[in-house]
């Protein structure tokens, strides 16, 4: 399997190659479900495929500059398309998919929301949910049967100590992000960095990714510091003047090739740019970022799923809404390829070695079977263009090159019953 720079080097051949190769997959299903037909002698499962997108609907926080209110159909706008995609592919196959919206303003509507979804039969759900609250409704008795696909969260516990049978990931992990950061410098023999932190939670779950690719590919950390500084100050008079300052101080006479920065929460690291000590590159939760999508992406046929969606949202794709794409579009293509809808031959075939789906970014996308993750290359992008693939040329895997990023089969913590 050639990576995907590579893949941008071989020219329009190649690009005629991969094209051909997608209408082939588009028009698979459709060979498969006749394919089984016959053998099942005509006879499908019958009845709508069922899919209910379970989110918490909470105010979420956000940087006090950040002036521009977010989407209110932040995932769920990902979701509606992929329903659209599937039922295009129906329309071939003879099979019909709906999409049960069931937001909840807490936790306690959330788990009541889902109690009930499973009461009445449904076992296919999308979830944006925080993670304690994913666990806790996937370890529900009445949930055995059911399967969740985690279409928003990148924590890597979810795929290792904490890791559910009944749960698959369609984001990449935070590991995986890092890794697909650590290999570009790697390539471009930057090899030291400075990491700065910020004081949320996940903010240092990104830092501890980033510290565990940097040992992995050998990238030396040089300076790890903590952000302090309020960044309500930068409201102030004259604030840019101390933001100016701060960022500058805060990376004096340390010698590094990039500043990288781990805030999640978009609370400082767009201040950081142009204001360090020496004119290095900023890259992680800002600037240069590692993302499963990205605006700025356009090749290997993403053109057109950026402009379906935006016909659809009147806005760009964000990552939340690629996940919840990619989870309603897996159980689609489980339908489609099983010829059923039964949850249970449904979750069969996502758990088998059968199972691929096609995310425009390359070769069709497989789940790791030891972890439920999506396996998948990673944008890297900044706020004007995309700048790289990752994985990196050279980086190479005995099965899948994309097992190059995030946790492989002998690393992994999960254990899943």
């Amino acid at each position: 399997m050639r990576c995907a720079d590579e893949r941008r080097r071989m020219g329009w051949g190649a690009r005629r190659l991969v094209a051909a190769l997608m209408l082939a997959a588009a028009l698979a299903p459709a060979a498969v479900l006749a394919q089984t037909d016959a053998q099942n002698g005509g006879a499908q499962s019958k009845g709508p495929v069922e899919i209910t997108y379970l989110a918490l609907d909470a105010p979420r926080p956000r940087p006090s500059t950040d002036l521009t209110p977010p989407p209110k159909d932040l995932g769920l706008a990902g979701a509606r398309l992929a329903l659209a995609d599937n039922a295009t592919t129906g329309r071939f196959t003879g099979q019909e998919f709906k999409l049960d919206e069931a937001l909840g303003a807490d936790a306690a509507a959330v788990t009541a929301a889902f109690k009930a979804r499973l009461a009445a039969g449904a076992r296919n759900f999308v979830t944006d949910l925080p993670p304690p609250l994913l666990l806790a409704l996937a370890d529900l008795p009445e949930a055995k049967g059911a399967t969740l696909i985690d279409a928003t969260s990148t924590d890597d516990a979810l795929r290792g100590a904490d890791c559910r049978r009944n749960v698959l990931h369609t984001l990449p992990s935070r590991a995986m992000l890092a890794d697909a950061l650590m290999q570009y410098l790697v390539v471009k023999n930057w090899r030291h960095i400075m990491l700065v932190q910020g004081k949320e939670p996940a903010d240092a779950l990104y830092a501890a990714a980033i510290r565990h690719a940097a040992k992995k590919f050998q990238v030396g950390i040089v300076a790890d510091k903590p952000w302090s500084f309020n960044p309500a100050a930068q409201q102030s008079d004259t604030g840019h003047f101390q933001v100016n300052t701060e960022v500058s101080n805060l990376t004096q006479g340390i010698s590094y090739d990039v500043l990288v920065v781990a805030d999640e929460a978009d609370n400082f690291g767009d201040q950081l740019g142009y204001r360090s000590f020496l004119p290095r590159p900023v890259a992680g939760t800002q600037g240069l970022t590692p993302s499963a999508w990205s605006p700025m992406f356009d090749e290997m046929g993403s053109r057109q799923l950026q402009l379906r969606f935006l016909a659809l949202a009147k806005r760009m794709m964000t990552d939340r809404d690629y996940g919840a794409w990619l989870a309603v579009r897996a159980f689609g293509e489980a339908a489609t390829r099983t010829a059923s809808a039964d949850p249970a031959a449904m979750a069969a075939f996502l758990h088998g070695p059968d199972f691929t789906v096609a995310g425009y970014k390359g070769p069709p996308f497989s789940i790791r079977p030891w972890d439920g993750q999506l396996r998948q290359p990673v944008l890297l992008a900044d706020d004007r263009s995309l700048v790289s693939i990752s994985p990196q040329p050279g980086f190479l895997h005995q099965f899948y090159e994309t097992d190059t990023l995030g946790t492989d089969k002998p690393e992994t913590t999960c254990h899943m019953s």
